[in-house]
């Protein structure tokens, strides 16, 4: 017996129209085949609205358009399904053939093809086997590549590094940890960047992280390049540290040109981060601590190296000192050595002609002679010379002796204390003056003042003319 299913999409009736009338046997009315999908498809989505099955993925492939396409197969069934773009971009992990997985949506039909598959919201590793498999897939793959080779990798990290940059979560214990350990050791200045590190879009901020460090120009003014990248998370399952399996993250790790320590989770857990790092450190505390030395121990060995290079040098002084006095001993005496040059200097005097000796000696005394005679010359024109002199110098003298002016008819103003009046405005006010002039001074009052004048010294009274002598005169 066949029983239509009615067509949510029909709008007229005519399906439920047909069911009220169907009636068994053959006379049953036939329905169009977009009417039959359509009823069925609203059946099974009504049916299977919500679904979780495991399954291991066939087929994967990602279209240009973003969406995911599979199929989920078992020992003995197949289901169709997709992912659209927008789910599919939030995968932790890539979907590839032979992945055990659970795919959680609604069942649908698509009538085009007259073929069910399944829509998927969610998809997740079925399982730690699975994802181990995967892990060693991914692995392989990568290594394949290079991106695990030693020659990748520097040999050894910065010694003291001044600028550490931390990629972890930025309000976890493990930040605490790290910092709370360098400061310790040896306090470093230290730059976080925060980032997810568990769940949807973790992978990408760690790596965008790692690359941003990286992009981090040598010397900038404002936020100085790392010396060294640590790339931490604390323990957790597979499922938990799954974002450091990534692809993105381990490129971005074996890309960077910067040292990186890798330390994600407890030291049992490995990850593919750990393999793309230069050093992995099995906890974030011991990534602190293969990061930078010890400050107190840096402080004693340079203390120490310091003694003995001090005990060193003092004895090498000391032994070059006792070698310098050793070799002093036999080195002979200052008379010993000059004693040679003396007996040939007195035997080279001995040699001296008899003859050279007196006009040696006829030399020097026609030279003491002619100093003689020239010796008065020189004394003249020398006694001549100073004499010019000290006359030039006695004529600027009276020149500049204000005594001279007064015997012109200058005089010089003084007031009562003997001071110098060089102006009239002073004059009136001074009101009693005296006049200096060659042969004296002469008191005077100015007119207008009320002072009284001072009293005036008295001149010497002249002698009066002699008479003539009384007598007999001349009569002519």
């Amino acid at each position: 017996m066949s029983v239509p299913f009615p067509d949510p999409a029909s709008d007229d009736g005519t399906e439920a129209r047909l069911l009220a009338e169907a009636a068994p046997g053959d006379n049953v009315p036939p329905l169009s085949v977009s009417q039959l999908s359509a009823a069925i498809k609203r059946t099974v989505e009504d049916g299977f609205a919500r679904v979780r099955v495991r399954g291991e993925l066939s087929g994967a492939k990602r279209a240009a358009s973003g969406h995911f396409y599979a199929a989920l197969k078992d020992d003995n069934a197949l289901i169709d399904m997709v992912m659209w773009k927008g789910q599919a971009g939030r995968l932790a992990f890539r979907p590839e053939d032979g992945i055990e997985v659970i795919a959680t949506g609604k069942l649908t039909t698509y009538p085009g093809r007259s073929k069910y598959q399944l829509v998927v919201d969610t998809l997740e590793v079925a399982g730690e086997g699975a994802l181990m498999l995967l892990f060693e897939k991914l692995k392989a793959r990568l290594g394949a590549e290079g991106l695990f080779d030693r020659e990748r990798k520097y040999d050894r990290l910065p010694f003291l590094p001044r600028t550490i940059g931390v990629v972890t979560s930025p309000t976890g214990a493990v930040i605490r940890d790290i910092l709370h350990r360098l400061a310790d050791r040896c306090p470093t200045h230290v730059i976080v960047w925060p980032v997810l590190v568990q769940g949807d879009g973790a992978a990408a901020q760690v790596a965008g992280a790692i690359r941003g460090f990286d992009a981090i120009a040598p010397g900038g003014p404002v936020v100085p390049r790392p010396d060294l990248v640590i790339v931490a998370r604390g323990g957790g399952s597979i499922e938990d540290l799954w974002a450091f399996n990534e692809e993105v993250v381990v490129r971005a790790i074996a890309d960077c040109r910067i040292p990186t320590i890798s330390a994600v989770g407890h030291e049992t857990d490995v990850t593919l981060a750990d393999y793309a790092a230069d050093v992995r450190a099995p906890t974030p505390t011991a990534a602190a601590e293969m990061a930078v030395p010890v400050r107190a121990e840096l402080m004693s060995q340079l203390a120490t190296w310091n003694g003995r290079i001090i005990g060193a040098a003092s004895r090498r002084q000391a032994l070059c000192g006792e070698r310098l006095t050793a070799l002093a001993r036999h080195l002979p005496k200052r008379e010993a050595l000059y004693a040679p040059q003396r007996q040939r200097l007195d035997d080279a005097g001995d040699r001296l002609d008899r003859g050279q000796r007196q006009r040696l000696a006829v030399i020097a005394e026609r030279l003491a002679t002619r100093g003689a005679a020239l010796r008065p010359a020189l004394l003249a024109r020398r006694w001549d010379r100073d004499r010019a002199l000290l006359e030039g110098m006695g004529r600027l003298l009276t020149s500049l002796d204000p005594r001279a002016l007064l015997s012109r008819g200058y005089a010089m103003v003084r007031d009562g204390g003997g001071a110098i009046v060089a102006t009239a405005g002073k004059a009136k006010d001074a009101g009693h003056l005296r006049l200096q002039f060659a042969d004296g001074e002469v008191p005077v009052q100015v007119s207008g003042s009320d002072a009284p004048p001072p009293a005036a010294t008295k001149p010497p009274r002249k002698s009066p003319p002699a008479e003539p002598k009384r007598g007999q005169g001349e009569l002519f």
